[in-house]
């Protein structure tokens, strides 16, 4: 098949999209998920009033990956993401879903081999580009903090 023909037979045959739309949900369940996060604070602000903003944070970061993890587990998040495409996969919970998946899925070939090697198969390379920047960020400021 040449280019041409290739290119016809794709556009003929592939589902259309509408990248609005796409956008539009993606938006709104982003903005959800992050108003859920907000809600979280508020109540453990108001439940907790002698805590830290920092402890109450962390305690709001834990529930989003609770609960993100849960809804992964339960087959909730996969079908929340068919919508919502990025606006599912940029929030806290969607890190979650990132870890839990690959651990679920390889969880049949042993919890060593398979569930703990896999695990961090799509977070890993965050994890690891997360470090790395954060470290050479550090020694930067270390140097320019010496002259």
């Amino acid at each position: 098949m040449e280019d041409k023909q290739y290119i016809d037979y794709v556009h003929t045959h592939a589902q259309k999209s509408s990248h609005i739309t796409t956008l539009i949900w993606a938006f709104a369940v982003g903005g959800l998920i992050c108003c859920v996060g907000q809600a979280f604070s508020d109540i453990f602000s108001a439940v907790l009033p002698n805590w830290e903003e920092s402890k109450i944070a962390a305690l709001v970061s834990m529930t989003m990956i609770f609960l993100g993890s849960f809804l992964t587990a339960i087959g909730v998040y996969d079908k929340i993401g068919v919508h919502a495409g990025g606006g599912s996969i940029v929030p806290i919970t969607g890190f979650a879903n990132s870890v839990v998946s690959p651990a679920m899925e390889f969880n049949k070939e042993g919890i060593v081999l398979g569930m703990m090697a896999k695990m961090f198969v799509v977070a890993g390379p965050i994890i690891v580009a997360g470090t790395v920047s954060s470290v050479l960020t550090g020694l930067i400021y270390w140097i320019v903090g010496l002259f």
